[in-house]
């Protein structure tokens, strides 16, 4: 049995398709047409989301450089990635992509 987290952090097939899709199966920052819907704006080891709101088409080179890359341009990439993701969920909001243990009650 998966732990919550790690179920509310991985991506689910539905959800690939969909960011697959939303992307038109290219690489959101460089175009490339070898993208891979599995990229997490807010990264898995900070509780990042498995949702469409929170995942990107990515390709192998981009990912690694947002993973990876000089701070600055992670910096610049993340800028990049959440307008994109601004312009495609008008009510989107970086808060909301993080899995928390207990919801805070309304």
């Amino acid at each position: 049995m998966k732990h919550k987290q790690t179920k509310a952090t991985s991506i689910p097939s539905y959800v690939k398709v969909e960011v697959f899709s939303r992307d038109r199966g290219r690489c959101v920052y460089c175009g490339s047409p070898y993208g891979q819907p599995n990229a997490h704006f807010i990264p898995r080891s900070k509780g990042g989301l498995g949702i469409p709101e929170n995942i990107l088409t990515l390709c192998l080179d981009c990912h690694h450089r947002f993973d990876f890359g000089r701070r600055q341009e992670r910096e610049g990439m993340k800028e990049f990635f959440a307008e994109y993701l601004q312009s495609k969920y008008p009510e989107w909001d970086e808060t909301k992509l993080i899995y928390h243990k207990y919801k805070e009650e309304t």
